[in-house]
Formats: structure tokens, C-alpha cells, sequence
């Protein structure tokens, strides 16, 4: 997988962050899923949910893939909300500032194919309900992402799995002078643990 030069040196940064024992232990349950689908030799399928799926089930989207990708892990990688808005530009604006190649198809509501490299397919992202048939059905995991989602959706359909892994909502610096630094760092910080997540994980051989 040859990943973009300017995304390659970003993957080096956030492979250098240090991610807290507190965190880590959070990370842990997500680990523990991946690693059973990958000992018992089932598809891996990872939901990511967040309330408006704007800006940090987005991320989260797009680094799990990348992640995966990095350690050569095989894993469908999804995003959804319990509204449709859409994918905040704010966010778009960041992912290619970390190198992604991205173009864009619509207006109210557009998809974006977000690549990372010229060697893989895009990743196809926009708003949409965590249920969207552009997801897996069933067989998944439902990544909580946001505090809102987590504590307003206590059941989610078809997931077989649902694990809390939250982040802070770069929203709130909207329209300020931090607001290109915080999503950075927002992105910086899920494709770090992402990341992480991957790096922890047993590749069975034959």
C-alpha cells in the first residue's frame, strides 16, 4: 500500500503521540472485538455513530479504514448518525490537510470519495442514519463516538457488538481562530488511536 507522501508523514505523527493508560484501557474493548472476528475468521465490520455523522464518525470512518489498511488488516469500515445533516466542511477541510486526496458529488448532502492512496478504492463517506443500506445490516460493531449517541441510542439494531470510544466535538470552535488547529487535532488524535487499535492486533497465520 503506497499511501500518500504528505498522509505518510502525518501516519508518523500519529503514530508518536502518547495515548494515556485511561485511554488505552477504553481502546481495549475495541481490540478484544477486532481480535475475536480475526481468531474466529469473520468479517470485521465497524460502525461508527455519532448524533449528526458531521464530523467525528467521519474521522473515525476514514482513519479506522486507513489504520486497517497500514497494518494490512481487512476490515469495512462504516459511519452513521440518528440525523442526516452532512459531512461538515470544517472536517473535509482537515482530512485533506493530512494529505487525502478527496472529491466531492452533490450539494445538500454530498458523498465524498475520500483516497488515500492510488493502489485502493476510495472511501465513500456522507451523512447518513447509522441504519443507511450503504452500512452492513448486522454483524457489526457500533463504535459510539459522541456522548449524545451514546446515552439517547440505547439499542442499535443488527450490532452485535456496541463499545463507547468518545471524543471531544471540534464544533465548539466554530468560526474561531482555533478552528482549523482543534479539528486538526481532533483528527490527529482518532487516527492516532485507530492506529493504536490496529497495531495491537494478531494476524492469524496459516
Amino acid at each position: 500500500m503506497n499511501l500518500y507522501p504528505p498522509l505518510h508523514a502525518h501516519i508518523e505523527q500519529a503514530l508518536a503521540l502518547p495515548i494515556s493508560e485511561e485511554r488505552q484501557a477504553v481502546l481495549q474493548v475495541l481490540i478484544d472485538y477486532i481480535q475475536k472476528k480475526i481468531d474466529q475468521d469473520q468479517v470485521i465490520n465497524l460502525n461508527f455513530i455519532c448524533t449528526h455523522n458531521s464530523r467525528r464518525s467521519q474521522f473515525s470512518q476514514i482513519w479506522g479504514k486507513v489504520a486497517a489498511e497500514y497494518y494490512g488488516i481487512d476490515v469495512n469500515s462504516f459511519s452513521g448518525g440518528v440525523e442526516v445533516t452532512a459531512f461538515n466542511e470544517r472536517a473535509v477541510a482537515s482530512i485533506k490537510r493530512f494529505g487525502f486526496k478527496v472529491s466531492k458529488d452533490g450539494e445538500s448532502n454530498p458523498k465524498y470519495f475520500v483516497f488515500y492512496s492510488d493502489d485502493a478504492h476510495p472511501i465513500v463517506t456522507f451523512s447518513k442514519m447509522y441504519d443507511d443500506a450503504a452500512n452492513a445490516p448486522s454483524a457489526f460493531a457500533a463504535i459510539m463516538t459522541c456522548s449524545h449517541a451514546d446515552e439517547n441510542c440505547p439499542f442499535i439494531p443488527g450490532a452485535e457488538a456496541r463499545i463507547p470510544v468518545r471524543y471531544e466535538d471540534p464544533k465548539a470552535f466554530d468560526d474561531t481562530d482555533q478552528e482549523a488547529i482543534k479539528y486538526d487535532e481532533r483528527s490527529l488524535q482518532i487516527g492516532s488511536e485507530m492506529l493504536f487499535v490496529f497495531s495491537k492486533i494478531v494476524k492469524v497465520t496459516n
